[in-house]
């Protein structure tokens, strides 16, 4: 990588972050239409944005230990 050898990503690791980056920003725009009130958008999107946390930092090291990190 470009500034330490410590993180090793693929292509595939580019492509996976992506994916979860453009899925998380169409679930959070999907949720700012549909939903009329402020206070349920908030919670939601905030969610949202926490599952998004919780599976990236699965997917790069494995704190649950699940199969989708690779252990």
């Amino acid at each position: 990588m470009q500034f330490t050898n410590e993180v090793n990503w693929s292509v595939m690791d580019f492509v996976m972050a992506g994916m979860l980056l453009f899925g998380t920003s169409l679930a959070i725009e999907f949720v700012l239409r549909k939903v009329k009130s402020t206070k349920y958008r908030i919670l939601i999107s905030g969610i949202i944005l926490l599952l998004l946390f919780l599976l990236w930092a699965e997917l790069a090291v494995g704190i649950f230990g699940s199969p989708i990190a690779g252990n």
